[in-house]
């Protein structure tokens, strides 16, 4: 039986006659070693299909040509969205990205930091967990010299390049568009308390109201702690039963967001008519569901392009980057949930 096994460096120099270094130098046309040899270890590299061991290479380089991502969940559009064009950029420039998924736990995002700086990856893109905080974990990678790309959930005193959509902004123009519509008594389904994410979108949400003089009440502001549709379904039942219930709600994701559509619905209210309701990510689920959902566009994938570009660029300059703060802009995707007029 034919052996199947990968030629090596090692064979090509014992079948030729010459040492591995010899070899080694032949194949990357290193001045000092002539022609015929050259064109001897080529040929007999191509007619044995010989392939670079590219991780031993990298190794003697100190580089492995793997960056790493830590995301809080795989199945999520947006973040389906950032890998995608993480991986997209990633490609183009010849590396691979590892990616694992904290399942918003920081004990999760903790293994899988140091799984992945044990593993040698290069460098890190990471969106915390809603249980992250102070971040120590993910400063082992800096005192490595290995340089740390924050998108989406950040810690903001962690001292890195940061890839965001700005919250605060979207948030506004997505209560200024159910203001404009006609809404007056406008709720808001938030995340965590601690989350920035989450501050910054209420801040938005309040200071819409505060500029069109709408009222803004504790009792229309429940806070989610899994960001889950059941906590929309729960916080719009117990929304709508208030003595004095909404006529919109803003919700922090798309995912809430069909949790309140669903309340809604199962409950005769009439979307957008009595009700209305805006997410935010634009899910592709928003496009589908029954009606469809409005949404903010976060643009994902643009995100993953830029955190990885940024990551690839400080890996080629050899420096960890400076505490400076990128924006993706984000779009208003207007559909039946809000559409009044």
């Amino acid at each position: 039986m034919q052996d199947k096994r990968r030629i090596t460096l090692k064979d090509i120099a014992r079948d030729l006659g010459i040492s591995i270094s010899t070899a080694s130098r032949a194949l990357n046309s290193y001045s000092g070693i002539s022609d015929e040899t050259i064109k001897m270890v080529k040929d007999y590299a191509e007619k044995h299909n010989y392939v670079p061991n590219s991780i031993a290479v990298n190794f003697r380089k100190n580089k492995t040509l793997t960056i790493g991502m830590i995301v809080p969940e795989l199945v999520h559009h947006f973040f389906s969205s950032v890998i995608s064009g993480a991986i997209s950029e990633a490609n183009k420039q010849g590396y691979r990205l590892l990616v694992s998924q904290s399942d918003e736990s920081l004990n999760n995002e903790i293994r899988a930091c140091r799984s992945m700086l044990a593993g040698s990856v290069d460098g890190l893109i990471i969106s915390i967990s809603n249980e992250t905080q102070e971040g120590s974990h993910i400063r082992e990678f800096l005192d490595e010299g290995k340089p740390v790309i924050q998108f989406d959930k950040i810690i903001e005193n962690l001292k890195t390049p940061k890839v965001i959509t700005d919250d605060f902004e979207s948030a506004y123009i997505a209560v200024k568009h159910l203001i404009d519509q006609g809404y007056k008594k406008i709720a808001h389904i938030n995340g965590r308390k601690e989350v920035k994410n989450s501050i910054d979108r209420l801040q938005g949400y309040k200071q819409a109201l505060l500029d069109h003089r709408l009222e803004f009440r504790e009792d229309w502001v429940p806070h989610c702690t899994d960001i889950s549709e059941k906590e929309g379904f729960d916080y719009a039942q117990q929304l709508m039963n208030l003595p004095t219930p909404p006529d919109a709600i803003f919700c922090i994701t798309d995912l809430v967001a069909l949790g309140a559509l669903n309340f809604l619905k199962k409950n005769g209210y009439k979307v957008p008519q009595e009700v209305g309701v805006m997410g935010f990510s634009n899910w592709k689920i928003a496009e589908v569901v029954g009606p469809g959902l409005s949404s903010v566009d976060q643009h994902g994938f643009e995100m993953g392009e830029k955190a990885t570009s940024l990551l690839l660029e400080l890996l080629k300059e050899g420096l960890t980057g400076e505490n400076k703060t990128y924006k993706i802009d984000t779009d208003l995707v207007i559909r039946e949930s809000t559409q009044k007029s």
